[in-house]
């Protein structure tokens, strides 16, 4: 099954998250159905995708007063299987597990547990060494990035002063390769239409290698690392790292005017503080296809379906250029329109090794 009808994430459903406790309780006292999130690292505030996770969660229990939400919180992969065991334990009858890193956990839990709905972000039913496992209680929600990843790569193309441009990982997974991959084809794009030689550092998209922190919460090692590419002449930063990605938006502020970023996941304009170095970000719907998810478990609904988030069904966008509009030419908004619309009608296709594919 694919829940469709994907929008962006609300700006009131991001705000409630700052709100929200670590341990979330059951406050809605006529609710019959609880569904219950575990984080990844990065804390719930991560202005990615735990923070996105969160609101499709709370939005689902603010449409429909029979559903409560509650989540726990991972500092670490060592909490995953206790949070998700503690989520049983609470009674939850849905439980989303956020990262790909999550997903052989969640699918253990999910056997153990068939009365009870999972869902896993960024990830599908898999064993410890990545190999597909059969489910019939694991929902999955991906997002094929590497479509809106394209369009921010052929902006940075289009909008570099010194015709480099640098991006990095938190850590080589698909969920974050995808972005990459993406990112290097809309170079790329721009290259052969425009014919000019924009150069993209910390990622061979043919060899599969690159610039990685092994980390998704050390902001201070994403900062030396975007330091290092803006020294060898990088003008816009695209970090795909999680809360580690702020660490290339401080140094972008620090350099000046001349350094500027692409966010991910969400509209970083506004989840972050610096949207004034944000020239537009690479999002994914996260919180509306958690919502949809939610309400497909509490109607009986989800099972093992899989959603796969595109341009076509809105699942994934870029996000407004924001302070960079007059900053953009007429003539490059209209190309990535263009390249848009192909990439929905199928004439251009972004492909990734990690692209997911629909069910």
């Amino acid at each position: 099954m694919v829940v469709a009808g994907l929008s962006a994430v609300g700006l009131a459903a991001l705000a409630a998250c700052g709100d929200a406790p670590t341990d979330s309780g059951s406050d809605n006292a006529n609710a019959s159905f609880l569904a219950c999130m575990v984080t990844d690292s990065g804390g719930i505030d991560d202005k990615s995708f735990n923070e996105s996770a969160w609101a499709g969660m709370e939005a689902a229990k603010a449409e429909n007063d029979d559903i409560d939400v509650k989540y726990k919180e991972s500092s670490n992969t060592d909490d995953y299987d206790p949070n998700l065991q503690a989520s049983v334990d609470d009674g939850c009858d849905f439980i989303v597990g956020v990262g790909g890193l999550m997903a052989a956990n969640v699918t253990t839990a999910a056997q153990a547990n068939e009365g009870i709905g999972f869902a896993i972000v960024d990830g599908s039913p898999s064993d410890a060494e990545g190999n597909p496992v059969e489910t019939s209680n694991v929902y999955s929600i991906q997002f094929d990035t590497a479509q809106s990843a394209f369009l921010a790569g052929y902006v940075a193309a289009a909008q570099t002063q010194t015709g480099t441009v640098a991006t990095w990982g938190g850590m080589q997974i698909p969920p974050v390769t995808i972005f990459m991959d993406g990112f290097a084809e809309g170079i790329a794009k721009h290259n052969e239409d425009k014919g000019t030689d924009v150069q993209l550092l910390g990622w061979d998209e043919a060899a599969q290698t690159g610039t990685f922190l092994n980390s998704f919460e050390d902001a201070a090692a994403g900062k030396s690392t975007s330091d290092t590419f803006i020294s060898q002449g990088a003008d816009i930063l695209f970090p795909v790292a999680g809360p580690a990605g702020i660490g290339a938006l401080t140094a972008a502020e620090e350099a000046g005017d001349a350094v500027n970023a692409i966010w991910v996941d969400t509209d970083g304009y506004e989840s972050t503080e610096y949207g004034s170095k944000l020239i537009t970000s690479a999002e994914k719907g996260l919180a509306q296809a958690v919502q949809d998810a939610v309400q497909a478990a509490y109607d009986d609904k989800a099972g093992n379906g899989t959603y796969v988030g595109t341009l076509a069904n809105g699942g994934v966008a870029l996000a407004p250029f924001h302070d960079f509009d007059a900053a953009v030419s007429d003539e490059t908004k209209a190309e990535v329109e263009a390249l848009t619309q192909q990439i929905i009608d199928g004439t251009l296709v972004v492909e990734s090794p990690a692209s997911p594919a629909a069910s």
